[in-house]
């Protein structure tokens, strides 16, 4: 099969979710002929991924999510003020995503999360299949577990989710344990996408604290953890540090962000402190490390990772950086999980391709008219 990526460049998670599909479909004897990388004037292309990638890539203007610069709290109604700003430009990328489509004909195109996806396939409609991959999805699971009290944030991340998969073959829902798929919406429920980075990794069991730290906010509450608990060594690598390390004292220490240094931490560490995202808590997972999530303020998807992650018993959700709260969870974390999680993750790799062969050989092809208002539909019902 020629198949080609759609990938949304916000944050690192569906970057790299692109590059472990890659290396499965690769080693699986197919082809990734390309891949478009939703891009601002502000965001490019990361290198970690224009490095790894090994198929010729296409940045296209999508417009991105809006932070408080100060205390990176996400801010729906003007990431929403800024998408309708930009629709002409859009309007210009959709018809550049048709075109490429067009003239590269895939076999399969593969959206991890972008709206140039869900869009061009609504209004432009293209004949190549298309399948989705990310773990949103499973928001659309009769299941899934959701935060209370947020019903602004929650529709507006279903409005942008449900924006990604117009269209759609199939939704593949990326989930930290297994569960029933949920037909009657579309989904279904696979393994998280790894790097092979990590899963050819040997991790050890060290006696350090590992953080990431993005948030201004959330550096200054690691500080107050040390200062309560001085006797436990943490290692922070942190956005606002240059040098690869930067030493407060005896038992805490900063590090530049650095993708490959930050694994080889999280290999040796005890545990793990992040912000709430998918991709990073499932890494942990894999090399069993417990996490404290902490979602970044009004991030209704981290909130909804955070719950969920407790509840496959992953970690532990807090709504700042309690050391307590982990340090009690630590004698009570089953190991047995993280090598329940191996177990699931390891079954992907023949669910990703059987998706991608079902959606390049398709029994009935869904009328395009008729799925686009379906699922305008499951919208204005949700």
């Amino acid at each position: 099969m020629r198949i080609l990526f759609l990938v949304q460049g916000e944050g690192r998670g569906h970057l790299t979710q692109a590059l472990s599909l890659a290396q499965i479909l690769h080693s699986a004897g197919h082809q990734v002929i390309g891949a478009i990388v939703g891009v601002t004037a502000e965001r490019g292309v990361p290198s970690f991924f224009s490095e790894k990638f090994t198929a010729p890539i296409t940045p296209i203007f999508s417009p991105g999510l809006v932070y408080n610069a100060g205390t990176n709290e996400l801010q729906p109604v003007k990431t929403t003020i800024q998408a309708i700003r930009y629709a002409r430009p859009f309007w210009r990328s959709l018809k550049q995503v048709r075109t490429i489509i067009d003239t590269q004909r895939p076999d399969v195109v593969v959206n991890f999360y972008e709206m140039l996806g869900g869009l061009t396939y609504a209004l432009l409609r293209p004949s190549v299949p298309m399948v989705c991959i990310a773990h949103q999805y499973l928001a659309f699971h009769p299941n899934f577990q959701r935060p209370k009290n947020q019903w602004f944030y929650e529709q507006a991340f279903k409005i942008n989710t449900r924006l990604t998969c117009l269209g759609a073959r199939e939704l593949l829902a990326l989930s930290f344990d297994k569960q029933a798929d949920a037909p009657g919406q579309g989904v279904r429920v696979v393994p998280p996408l790894l790097r092979q980075e990590v899963t050819q990794m040997k991790p050890t069991n060290g006696d350090f604290l590992l953080a990431y730290v993005t948030q201004p906010g959330l550096n200054v509450e690691l500080l107050k953890a040390h200062r309560q608990h001085p006797q436990i060594r943490m290692d922070g690598f942190h956005a606002g540090v240059n040098v690869p390390n930067q030493v407060i004292d005896d038992t805490l220490t900063y590090h530049a962000i650095d993708g490959k240094r930050f694994l080889d931490f999280m290999a040796r560490c005890k545990a793990i402190v992040t912000t709430a995202g998918f991709e990073s808590v499932c890494e942990a997972a894999y090399l069993g490390k417990p996490a404290l999530m902490i979602p970044q303020p009004n991030h209704f998807e981290q909130a909804c990772n955070a719950i969920d992650g407790q509840r496959a018993g992953v970690g532990v959700a807090s709504n700042s950086f309690d050391l307590d709260q982990l340090l009690a969870y630590l004698p009570k974390h089953d190991t047995q999980v993280n090598e329940r999680f191996r177990a699931w993750y390891g079954q992907g790799y023949f669910m990703f391709l059987a998706a991608l062969n079902r959606a390049a050989t398709p029994t009935s092809k869904p009328s395009s008219g008729g799925f686009f208002w379906t699922r305008v539909r499951h919208l204005l019902r949700s």
